[in-house]
């Protein structure tokens, strides 16, 4: 039995949607960010640098969502194997998911923990560039690889909650994403979204009938996405 420390419409989602798809037995712990619980430390004893997700499993506690999901799609079968003509493949978007895009969401996100105030809008026009080349390349290699991009695995339900969060963050920034610019991803937010576990894991964390085709913020039943 596994327990993901989780908070609603987090990176936590990622992983909660990977897990839920796949039926793989998850207690869960909620992390109430409007109290700030990611910052105490019995929650840094969990998670050495306070982000969320975490992952308790027999095998120690995992944290960083790109490492989780590689870990639970080597674990339970969701993800080509070593030697497999597509690990290659999976390992670079993987990587180029977690450290490029996720980093550069985040900065978009919460420009004041980069640059001085002054700088914020020079700093997001940049960074809305770089998220569109960004999402255009993935976009790209989804339509010419739909296997490794497919609703089964780990790679659609993170990019598709960072599209969403684009649509959505910062609240008082610019709105830069447009969901039609990316094609293949659009076609797949509609399909995967309608899927009975994807509705059922929106549900329980508030995120509406169409979390990533039109997003709304989240109204968690229990704790804060923000």
């Amino acid at each position: 039995m596994y327990r993901l420390h989780y908070a609603p419409d987090n990176a936590s989602l990622i992983v909660r949607l990977v897990m839920d798809a796949h039926a793989i037995p998850r207690d869960l712990a909620l992390v109430d960010r409007s109290a700030g619980a990611q910052h105490t430390d019995a929650y840094r004893a969990v998670s050495p640098t306070g982000l969320i997700p975490a992952l308790e499993t027999p095998e120690g506690t995992l944290f960083e969502t790109g490492a989780i999901l590689l870990w639970l799609g080597d674990r339970h079968g969701l993800v080509p194997g070593p030697g497999h003509p597509d690990r290659g493949a999976l390992l670079a978007w993987l990587f180029f998911v977690s450290n490029t895009l996720h980093a550069d969401m985040i900065q978009m996100f919460y420009p004041d923990r980069y640059v001085p105030e002054a700088a914020i809008p020079g700093h997001s026009a940049i960074l809305i560039d770089r998220l569109r080349r960004h999402l255009g390349l993935l976009d790209r290699a989804a339509a010419g690889h739909p296997a490794l991009f497919g609703a089964d695995g780990i790679l659609l339900p993170y990019i598709l909650t960072l599209v969403r969060w684009g649509h959505l963050y910062p609240e008082a920034g610019p709105r830069w994403l447009r969901l039609e610019d990316t094609p293949a991803f659009a076609a797949l937010a509609r399909r995967y979204e309608a899927l009975p576990t994807t509705l059922a894991t929106a549900a329980a964390e508030g995120l509406g009938p169409t979390p990533f085709s039109a997003p709304a913020y989240a109204e968690p039943a229990e704790g804060s996405a923000t």
